[in-house]
């Protein structure tokens, strides 16, 4: 399998100040983007943490672990980076007041054999688009989401709800944080879209949809999608990651291309 990245990140119309990051390693096939938040600009330096430290780390355990490493082996190693990266993001809000508070949601995914092994925590998110059919392959660990589980809300009235932003899970705000981790199996041609909520918040799923099914080229879209999360408002940061999958080409055997087949 072959893979492309690209990444890009925008302040939006709002905001000075840019809280999100995204980090991505081609060799170990690793990707990571997380929305800070706190005063201070300690949003930037939570998110900037959390992705520095987890590429870093995580893709460094890749490398020695080797190319045979199975994908649980990759789960207990993203779980282990990400509660070090909490640690010491939460450390460092604890020794320095103008840190105090802060935190970052993450999503991070590792590509192994046929396997994604994908981690989140809060409500950055994860699609896909396989086939012509895109999904959200996370689920927002957020206080409207728990309303919509409960059947407080439909998804009508929290596409305009006034607590889009309250996450019930961050990165380095409490000593200990649960990241949920899942496994999805991959295919040729997948396309994976990770984000910050100044995306999902700004542009709805349909519109995100006809964007990247389109026949722009990655770099295309994903200069598409922030501009219509800016035209939209551009409320908040925004920032996209995506991951093309293409099938590599069989290799041909050695008769064979002597025989020109």
């Amino acid at each position: 399998m072959n893979y492309q990245f690209c990444a890009k990140t925008d302040p939006g119309r709002a905001r000075d100040n840019n809280e999100d990051a995204v980090a991505y390693d081609e060799l170990t096939l690793t990707a990571v983007l997380a929305d800070g938040m706190g005063g201070y600009n300690a949003g930037e330096i939570a998110s900037g943490m959390a992705t520095a430290f987890i590429k870093s780390e995580l893709s460094r355990w890749i490398t020695e672990a080797g190319t045979n490493v199975k994908a649980k082996e990759v789960r207990r190693a993203m779980e282990i980076c990400v509660d070090n990266a909490n640690r010491s993001i939460f450390n460092s809000a604890n020794s320095n007041s103008h840190y105090a508070g802060m935190g970052t949601t993450l999503v991070v995914g590792v590509f192994r054999e046929d396997k994604l092994v994908l981690g989140h925590i809060g409500d950055s998110r994860c699609y896909r688009l396989r086939e012509g059919s895109f999904e959200q392959i996370t689920k927002d660990h957020s206080l409207l989401q728990e309303q919509m589980d409960a059947g407080l809300i439909t998804a009508e009235q929290a596409a305009t709800s006034s607590i889009k932003n309250l996450v019930t899970r961050a990165l380095g705000v409490d000593e200990s944080v649960l990241l949920e981790v899942n496994e999805h199996t991959i295919q040729g041609s997948d396309l994976y879209l990770m984000c910050s909520d100044g995306l999902s918040d700004m542009v709805n799923d349909d519109a995100i949809a006809k964007i990247v099914a389109s026949e722009a080229t990655l770099d295309q879209k994903a200069k598409q999608l922030i501009d219509a999360a800016n035209e939209n408002g551009g409320r908040d940061n925004i920032s996209v990651l995506m991951v093309e999958l293409h099938e590599a080409p069989e290799k041909r055997g050695l008769i064979a291309r002597w025989l020109g087949k």
